[in-house]
């Protein structure tokens, strides 16, 4: 059976992200760790049995060439599924630089997909992105206001979208108002024909609830690409017919023991890891200057967590104060820095699977994509969400052993995600912890 619905995410949590709202609005969702091998015939079956295919790449920060590269490659894998429509998944906060990646990618999939319109819009009320009038708010403030202003790899100071994707592509740019919007998909096709006859190629789309993203899913049937946040998935099945069903989201119960890697500097994450702290569980810093000075501070951890109560889940956590950060790229350079702590942690998650760990939550996207590599895990089944955007997510070892995994964007989550992840997915096999 053809797949309905093919997607490629520029982050691994991303990728969860949307396949989770995916799940949610009753679809059958596969999450593909990077673009299969042609002959792959474990992944052409679980695509087969699928109504929509989730492709993770590891693409957000990469040179912009790479990402157009790997997102050609996944859009050529889709396709030779019978992929209906593409979805090209990013950020809610739009992350990126002046030089991409969303536009670059955006335009290389127009260009191969032979269309000359598209629509943008990372907007997820329920995790507190909306757009309007162009503009995307993170919560009550503008984007270029937010913590997002002093990401290490992508720095957001831009609130209009806009501007933002204008410099990053040779398309024109346009607008689809709330007004436009909020009249339902015929005003929202009839201002796109407008966009299109001014030579407009790209429309940023407002998005201010869950109700606007559902007119415009029902207006975007036609093109043969979208690209948005998760938001605009809970708009997507019912054009295939497809409604919510709890079945969707079944999981097997988890077993082993339970940990936290945490790589992301996001203002929510670093509030997640101190009300962690708070509870007094066992926690373990990593320093990126001591492994930068050839420290073993993988081992320390996997160390430390081995000798922890079997019963006590055990947070690794790089994340830090923006102060600090820069402080620690000023001696060993952004990019470095962020690779010694990927490399770290990914070493870390390898440790504690072999200490026993099988319930692994993993902060940040650069770090679940080092880690979900170094486990060798190549697909996910999606579970019950924990928090808008992040579900619980089951996965198989290269060993065949069960990994239950929850993959979280840097900026997603209450204060209180780690303990409540643990608690939910407990519930799973009645277990009181």
């Amino acid at each position: 059976m053809a797949i309905r619905l093919g997607c490629i995410a520029d982050d691994f949590t991303g990728a969860t992200d949307l396949a989770n709202n995916l799940v949610r609005a009753g679809m059958r969702a596969v999450q593909l760790i990077d673009v299969p091998d042609a002959d792959d015939e474990r992944a052409v079956r679980q695509a087969a049995d699928a109504d929509a295919v989730v492709i993770a790449l590891k693409s957000r920060t990469v040179p912009a060439a790479d990402a157009v590269a790997a997102s050609l490659r996944a859009l050529a894998w889709l396709r030779a599924q019978g992929a209906e429509q593409i979805y090209f998944k990013y950020c809610s906060t739009f992350d990126s630089t002046p030089a991409g990646n969303i536009g670059p990618v955006t335009e290389a999939l127009m260009d191969a997909l032979g269309t000359d319109f598209t629509v943008a819009t990372p907007a997820f009320p329920d995790n507190g992105r909306t757009v309007f009038k162009g503009h995307l708010f993170v919560g009550d403030v503008l984007l270029g206001e937010s913590g997002m202003r002093h990401h290490p790899l992508t720095p957001m100071t831009d609130s209009n979208l806009v501007s933002v994707l204008g410099a990053q592509t040779a398309r024109t740019v346009g607008l689809i108002d709330h007004r436009a919007v909020a009249d339902g998909p015929d005003a929202i096709l009839a201002r796109a024909g407008e966009l299109r006859a001014d030579g407009v190629g790209i429309a940023v789309v407002d998005g201010v609830s869950n109700d606007d993203l559902v007119r415009l899913g029902a207006a975007v049937a036609g093109l043969p690409l979208v690209t948005a946040g998760s938001g605009l998935a809970i708009g997507l099945p019912a054009n295939w017919g497809i409604s919510p069903t709890p079945a969707a989201a079944e999981l097997p119960p988890p077993t082993g023991r339970r940990a936290i890697l945490s790589g992301s500097v996001s203002t929510a994450t670093n509030g997640q890891v101190q009300a962690f702290l708070r509870t007094g569980r066992p926690a373990f810093p990593v320093d990126p200057l001591r492994v930068a000075a050839g420290d073993d501070v993988a081992g320390e951890a996997v160390a430390f967590a081995a000798r922890q109560p079997a019963d006590e889940p055990v947070l690794v956590y790089s994340t830090a104060s923006p102060d600090t950060v820069r402080a620690v790229q000023a001696r060993l350079g952004a990019a470095e820095a962020g690779d010694l702590v990927e490399r770290t942690l990914a070493r870390v998650a390898r440790g504690l699977v072999e200490h026993g760990v099988r319930q692994l939550v993993v902060a940040g996207g650069e770090t679940s994509g080092a880690v979900v590599q170094a486990l060798g895990i190549t697909g996910l089944r999606i579970g019950p969400q924990i928090d808008p955007g992040v579900p619980w997510c089951a996965a198989v070892l290269p060993g065949g052993e069960p990994l239950h995994i929850a993959l979280k964007s840097g900026n997603f989550g209450g204060p209180d995600f780690f303990t409540a992840s643990f608690a939910l997915l407990g519930l799973l096999d009645g277990a009181d912890r």
